[in-house]
């Protein structure tokens, strides 16, 4: 059982230490334990009951009303709440429960259900991206394993497979082809993914490389693809605060246009070149497909 500090019950719920503190002296909601030093701790039930505190809380119900309820009302509204796959803030915490439990079935019956009932796009720009951004930082600072990171990770980039793989390709006249990789140091592949779905969906050729490819690679598969477009997704904190630097190494290796996705674009100011199109969210890249 891992145990964690309020500055990682903070992060972990989007809820500010001193309202958690609130909480607990006005109502006696989730009273942390205290190691024998005295220092304060909250246990991984302990986060789980606030999750559903701040589920309930962020769908109307005020604090004052959950503090006389018992664990199972709480419990049993939550579930509630849950098949209203719509609720993304809803959606993202069942995600991030499921991530802290390692539990595949409720991960992925979660992910079913937003993309059953919203459709992938709309799955990715109201729930996945937030939560990946969220699980990011989450790694980075140490609240979190990285193994909660990979387990996440790799549950989203199976279903994005299976997404590919239903998509009917439609046919048209003229295609571009795209090449789809990620440069070195960048390994997370789910917004590539992403983005070669949506260019099937579009009837779009692609090539896709995947995760970090060698800057002097790029050179010799332009010559023999020959593609209209590269394309690249960069979220990854490893590549520095620079992300412009990355970029023009990209482009000292391609004579192709370059369009750029990612958490980290909308992050940083890129720089305007030539042949370089940054999309800076799920809307840009959609309307810039429907554009070609």
């Amino acid at each position: 059982m891992k145990n964690f500090s309020i500055s990682d019950i903070e992060a972990l719920i989007g809820i500010k230490a001193h309202t958690i503190r609130a909480w607990e002296i006005r109502y006696n909601l989730v009273p942390p334990k205290r190691t024998p030093t005295n220092i304060r701790y909250y246990t991984e039930e302990d986060l789980k009951s606030l999750l559903n505190i701040v589920a309930l809380n962020e769908n109307g119900y005020k604090i004052s009303r959950i503090a006389k309820m018992s664990q199972k009302q709480i419990s049993d509204l939550v579930i509630q709440l849950k098949t209203d796959w719509k609720n993304d803030s809803i959606q993202i915490l069942n995600l991030s429960n499921a991530t802290l439990e390692y539990n595949e079935e409720v991960f992925s019956e979660t992910l079913a259900g937003c993309i059953d009932e919203m459709g992938l796009v709309k799955t990715m720009d109201l729930v996945l991206f937030p939560f990946m951004k969220k699980i990011g930082m989450l790694w980075q600072t140490g609240t979190i394993d990285p193994s909660h990171e990979h387990f996440a990770s790799n549950l989203i980039r199976d279903r994005i497979i299976v997404e590919i793989d239903r998509v009917e390709k439609p046919k048209r006249k003229h295609p571009k082809r795209f090449l789809l990789f990620l440069p070195e140091a960048e390994m997370h592949e789910t917004g590539l993914l992403f983005t070669r779905y949506l260019l099937k969906k579009c009837g779009h050729e692609t090539l896709y490389l995947g995760s970090e490819i060698p800057y002097p690679d790029l050179v010799k598969v332009v010559a023999s693809y020959k593609p209209d477009y590269a394309f690249i997704v960069l979220t990854s904190l490893n590549l520095g605060k620079d992300i412009n630097k990355v970029i023009g190494k990209v482009m000292d290796n391609l004579n192709v246009p370059l369009l750029v996705a990612g958490s980290l674009i909308s992050e940083f100011d890129i720089l305007v070149k030539d042949q370089l199109t940054p999309l800076k969210n799920v809307c840009d890249m959609t309307e810039f497909l429907e554009e070609l």
